[in-house]
Formats: C-alpha cells, sequence, structure tokens
C-alpha cells in the first residue's frame, strides 16, 4: 500500500507522493522489515484500476517483478506476490513463481486470488465478473495444475554428468497430463524444482467457498476480523475444516490484519489517528464504499446509517466476507456513513487501533495466546514512519515477553519460517537398478 494503508497517509508531510513506483522505496521498506526479523513481506495487487486516481497515489508496479529486485536487495525475508487465478494462466504463472522460488533462494510465496470486480473482468474481456463459486471452482482447477507443474521435476532429475554425456533424466521428468473443467495443460514446466518444491500458498477469502479452498490449499490465510470472539470463531472452523480436509491444521497459519497507530503515549497515539482522521476525504469513501455494497451512485448518505433493506452475502458476487464485515461492523456500532468510513479509512475493516507499544503488543499477545491467531499481517498506518516505530518500538516489546524472535536464526526458507515441510514429490521415484 505504498504510502500506507491509511488512505490519507499521502497527505501527512512525511509522506512522499511519487513513491508507489520507485523500487527503492519498497527496498527500504523489506529492509526495515529484515531489521525486524518479520517472517515475509506481503504484496497485495489487482488487474484493474481502482475508480479514479484523485483518492491516494495509484496504480502498482507487477509484484513479481518488484519482488524479484527486491530478493537480490534482501537475504532473510519471505517475498508473497499476490496473483489472480481469474486471469492468469497456470503454466504461466506457476513458472513465473518458481523461477521466484530459485531467484530468491526459497523465499517465494503466492496470496491466490479470485478476483472480484466487474472492472477486472472487463479488463479481459468479459461482459460482467463470473460467478462466486464459479470463480472458487477455476481457482481450484488452477491450483490443481501448479501443483502438478511444481512437482513435475523431481529432485534428483539434474544429472550433470560430463563424462557420459548426459545432463538430466528423463525418466525423473513428469508432464502435467491434466484435464480439469477449466484448463488442459500437457507438459513439465520448463523451470527445475525450486528451493521450497513450490511457494508457500496463501490465500485471503472468508467467505464459505474461501474457506473450503483453504482448507484444501492454503498454508496461510490472511483474514479480518474486528472482534476477539469473532477471530477465535474463525479461527477454530478454519483449523476444524482443514483438519476435515485431511491435512494437519497445524500446517494452516491464520494471519490477521491489524493497523497499529504508535505513540510513546496513548494521548499521543490517539492524536496521530485523529490526524489521519482528519485528512480523510468523505467523497472519496463514499464511492468505495457504495462499489462495496453493491449500490447504485448517491444512494448513501454521509450522515445517515446504511439502509435496512441492504442485500445477504448470499445475493453478492464479489467479496463476500468484506462485505459482511463492513455491515455488521456498521450494524453493531450503530454508525452513520461517514463514521463507516472513518473506521475504514486505516485498513478497509481490518483492526485498527492506537496505542502505546506496551498496548499494542498486549493486543497481540492476548490474539496469539487465546486461540484467535498464529500470526499477524501488520499494516502500518504510514510507511516508511509506522514500521519503523513497530520494528523499533513494539518487537522489542514481543522479544521481551518471549513472542518473538532475536533474529533469523538457520532457517532459511520462507516455508521454514512459517514451520511447514518442504513437500514431498507426488511422483515416486523409480528404481532404475
Amino acid at each position: 500500500m505504498n504510502t500506507g494503508h491509511h488512505e490519507a497517509s499521502w497527505r501527512l508531510p512525511e509522506s512522499d507522493p511519487y513513491v508507489h513506483v520507485d523500487p527503492g522505496h519498497y527496498v527500504r521498506l523489506a529492509r526495515i522489515a529484515e531489521r525486524g526479523a518479520f517472517d515475509s513481506l506481503f504484496l497485495a495487487d489487482s488487474p484493474q484500476l481502482w475508480g479514479g486516481i484523485g483518492q491516494r497515489p495509484a496504480g502498482a508496479l507487477d509484484p513479481l517483478t518488484l519482488l524479484t529486485a527486491l530478493a537480490t536487495a534482501t537475504e532473510h525475508i519471505g517475498l508473497i506476490a499476490t496473483a489472480s487465478t481469474s486471469y492468469n494462466s497456470p503454466y504461466d504463472l506457476a513458472r513465473r513463481l518458481a523461477s521466484l522460488d530459485i531467484v530468491s533462494d526459497g523465499r517465494a510465496g503466492w496470496n491466490i486470488v479470485t478476483t472480484a470486480g466487474a472492472e477486472a473482468a472487463r479488463n479481459f474481456g468479459l461482459e460482467r465478473e463470473p460467478p462466486h463459486a464459479e470463480r472458487y471452482a477455476r481457482a481450484a482447477d488452477f491450483l490443481d495444475v501448479a501443483l502438478k507443474l511444481w512437482d513435475s521435476w523431481e529432485d534428483d532429475a539434474i544429472v550433470a554428468d560430463k563424462a557420459a554425456g548426459v545432463w538430466g533424466d528423463d525418466r525423473k521428468v513428469h508432464p502435467a497430463r491434466h484435464e480439469g473443467p477449466y484448463f488442459r495443460v500437457a507438459g513439465a514446466l520448463d523451470v527445475p524444482r525450486s528451493p521450497q518444491a513450490r511457494p508457500l500458498l496463501v490465500q485471503a477469502g472468508s467467505s464459505a467457498d474461501g474457506k473450503a479452498f483453504a482448507a484444501r490449499y492454503a498454508e496461510a490465510v490472511f483474514t479480518a476480523q474486528q472482534t476477539l470472539a469473532d477471530a477465535q470463531v474463525f479461527y477454530a472452523d478454519l483449523k476444524y475444516r482443514t483438519e476435515r480436509a485431511g491435512r494437519n491444521p497445524e500446517h494452516l497459519k491464520v494471519l490477521p490484519g491489524i493497523v497499529p497507530v504508535i505513540g510513546s503515549t496513548e494521548a499521543e497515539a490517539r492524536a496521530a489517528e485523529r490526524v489521519l482522521a482528519e485528512h480523510i476525504v468523505p467523497e472519496h469513501g463514499l464511492k468505495r464504499l457504495e462499489r462495496l455494497l453493491q449500490l447504485a451512485p448517491d444512494s448513501l448518505e454521509l450522515d445517515r446509517r446504511l439502509p435496512e433493506d441492504l442485500p445477504p452475502e448470499s445475493a453478492v458476487e464479489g467479496a463476500r466476507s468484506r462485505y459482511t464485515l463492513v455491515v455488521s461492523l456498521a450494524r453493531r456500532e450503530q454508525l452513520t456513513v461517514r463514521q463507516l468510513i472513518g473506521r475504514l479509512g486505516g485498513g478497509r475493516g481490518h483492526q485498527t487501533f492506537a496505542g502505546t507499544p506496551e498496548q499494542i503488543a498486549d493486543r497481540i499477545e492476548t490474539w496469539f495466546t487465546q486461540g484467535a491467531a498464529d500470526g499477524f499481517n501488520v499494516m502500518p498506518p504510514v510507511l516508511p514512519s509506522g514500521l519503523d516505530a513497530f520494528v523499533d518500538h513494539v518487537v522489542p516489546v514481543l522479544r521481551a515477553r518471549g513472542l518473538f524472535r532475536t533474529e533469523y536464526g538457520p532457517r532459511r526458507t520462507l516455508r521454514e519460517r512459517y514451520g511447514l515441510p518442504r513437500p514431498a514429490n507426488r511422483y515416486p521415484t523409480p528404481s532404475h537398478g
């Protein structure tokens, strides 16, 4: 989120409104996070230009291209790119992700999205976005192809026998031969098996379809909950679904997003939060909220509450779980549209809170120890200052409590950082003797 996760971050005196396409900016962020011994850096993405460009710095560098550059500028931190299963081909994307894993020496991750929205669909020649269930069915077929492709080379397929003149063993390369409802892919990947065997698989949908997909494939889930109770319910449900799918629930990490506004005192943090809120342009948020709720333009009034006759989640073809979260937040706290826009300005539905480093650490510790999270996706409201503050002031508190590492240690791959095993190849090595 270039200048920060708060929509008004670019308006602060400390922010540079041109960093959204500056690779050096992202190198600085990655190195700050690496100084804090973070597990990974996570880039959001969408194959469309959202609305107009009036609200905040808009447009983004392709994440796989950017992360390839970051791989050479960092040593430890994982590099997670968002890419859509609705608007990519599995062979090409599997190749690009395997390449990133090789270039980064085993630090690649893929945030799997199905991409809601008619605007993106029209960018790819479709008249309307595919239905919600269809997008997830396509994603499942996409993943089945990608997993076959990442296994298509056995680990010891390269022989490099100069004396015999044999570089590789063709018997250890396996064509995908995939024929599914959405994709037909014949050959093997043209990239050898990567250090992690495949990138870390991340997913961010919390609808019923999203949770079913996560239980089957995901190794980390980026999620949004506003309350500890809701987070505990989501956590327990997803772990149960994962076990029912025949997988070890410990091999799926639940990572809520948090937007911490940090101050040396609570009053200082609250003041920083107010400054950000004062820089919100309500008209921008109004348009975005109407799109999320699938309402016609000019349907909402800033100083009134949401209409009572909003459609149920099942009628929404876009981002269903975010729709429900936003409507529930507005109903539960009886917010006007203006107040709701203010609450969403920092994290778009993720948990936003202001406090001292100790108070931030308290919230993290509570959620972690009470069955609501395995870790967190830290979303600083302003960048780079908010990340610097978290690394310099919150991370030491977590370390003092024994909740976070003091250094990276010998584990090198992103899977190792997440406590996940390297997947075995699906193809048994035959005896050639």
